[in-house]
């Protein structure tokens, strides 16, 4: 599936350009989270990046590398603002819309399907064993409920725009159908919600 091709086909795009003294040790840091992420350590991956970050905040590769690592270790929200700051550097590079889309996707699976649930101040944590147990009987809060849906919505935008970016996208027919997927989810979404509220 392109989803785990493209996260690891353009993982570590080299880092081409830093104006600065700091260009080797960025580059290196980098180095050392791709190693990290080829043994699955996602933590010590997210780690370096965060230090390349540190270092210099202004180099696309390693915002989007964070975010892919992020993505590995699905902590989405995370990965979903390193994407966005990847894209604010670099509006242009139509991968990053498309990894974008997907770690929304999973974020609103994990949250439809009761592995992730949020706690008291809205944030997203894997449930107790308790709420795990229950899992299958999980009734989604109305914050919840939102969040996916605000997910979905934003989502369909990114892999939209994904398809302007990328003009010659090779995928283009199997995103446009996993647009409609996540349309039809969202008015099932909307019409489970309405009927229930």
């Amino acid at each position: 599936m392109k989803k785990a091709l493209l996260l690891v086909s353009v993982l570590f795009i080299s880092v081409v350009s830093t104006a600065c003294i700091n260009k080797f040790a960025v580059q290196e840091l980098n180095n050392k989270a791709k190693s990290y992420i080829e043994q699955g350590d996602y933590q010590n991956a997210i780690e370096r990046l965060k230090s390349s970050v540190d270092l210099d905040d202004t180099v696309f590769e390693t915002h989007y590398n964070l975010a892919v690592a992020y993505t590995q270790a699905e902590d989405y929200p995370n990965a979903i603002t390193s994407f966005k700051k990847a894209i604010e550097i670099n509006p242009d590079f139509a991968d990053s819309y498309y990894s974008l889309a997907v770690a929304q996707e999973d974020f609103s699976v994990d949250l439809a399907k009761g592995n992730l649930v949020l706690d008291e101040t809205g944030k997203p944590v894997k449930p107790d064993e308790k709420e795990q147990e229950a899992k299958e009987k999980i009734t989604l809060t109305p914050e919840t409920a939102k969040l996916i849906d605000e997910l979905l919505t934003d989502a369909v935008n990114n892999y939209s725009l994904y398809l302007q970016k990328g003009t010659d996208a090779q995928d283009g027919d199997e995103v446009r159908e996993k647009i409609e997927q996540l349309n039809e989810e969202k008015a099932n979404n909307q019409t489970n919600s309405n009927t229930a509220g």
